[in-house]
């Protein structure tokens, strides 16, 4: 597992700043929240974090190592979409299976890495399932498997309980926080919603407009709020 240092990221798309000398700095181990309004920056922020997006000013390290010029490929993230992403023409293994094909990780090891991540996910028995026959908080659980089979050093998590119904929503949030305390792994979970943000960070940023306004934990930041943007988000 590794920390995670944002340093005075920016970027722009045209003449909107989406992220604005970001700064944040994120523990080995730590499960971390990137809060705030539709159009604020979380979701570019995460992108940059996994390679996705290449920042125009400043720098991010993963431990000591800078990866700011790396590709996606050549960072061990996993990353878990809001709509999932998943190939609606593979079954549940194949789906997972993808990115250790990807890094060609030796075929015969395959199925038991395979069989591993879905018991994780308490989805032991679904390899030969086609996904479009899931639910959609089964759906939700095979994209974290696919996300974790790969044995990342930090986890991603791009608004993942969108698409789920309220129930469904704090049930898999739970078992998200559960796994990430069992795992150890440095996370990073994106979301618009203040009750997952409050419920299961460790510590959580506040961006608004592209800037961090406020980190800390989120008893901190929910009884002393920095600025009266935050206190009306909250």
């Amino acid at each position: 597992m590794a920390s995670v240092s944002l340093q005075q990221i920016e970027k722009r798309f045209d003449e909107v700043r989406a992220v604005d000398r970001l700064t944040i700095e994120v523990a080995q181990g730590e499960f971390f929240s990137l809060l705030g309004p539709s159009g604020c920056g979380k979701t570019t922020t995460l992108r940059i974090v996994a390679g996705f997006e290449e920042p125009d000013n400043g720098q991010v390290f993963f431990g000591d190592k800078n990866v700011t010029t790396l590709k996606p490929q050549q960072r061990n993230v996993g990353m878990v979409f809001q709509n999932y992403a998943l190939f609606p023409h593979m079954t549940v293994g194949e789906n997972v299976a993808f990115g250790l094909q990807a890094r060609k990780i030796d075929k015969a090891a395959i199925p038991q890495k395979v069989t591993n991540a879905l018991r994780l996910v308490d989805l032991t028995g679904y390899q030969n399932r086609p996904v479009n026959a899931l639910s959609g908080g089964q759906q939700q659980r095979v994209a974290l498997a696919r996300a974790l089979v790969i044995e990342p050093e930090i986890l991603l998590l791009d608004e993942p309980l969108s698409n789920l119904d309220a129930r469904l929503r704090v049930e898999t949030r739970e078992q998200i926080r559960s796994l990430q305390q069992r795992l150890g792994i440095t996370t990073f979970y994106v979301t618009h919603d203040q009750e997952e943000a409050l419920s299961q960070s460790d510590r959580m940023a506040v961006l608004i407009g592209g800037q961090c306004v406020q980190v800390g934990a989120p008893r901190e930041v929910y009884r002393h709020p920095a600025t009266r943007e935050v206190m009306a988000f909250l």
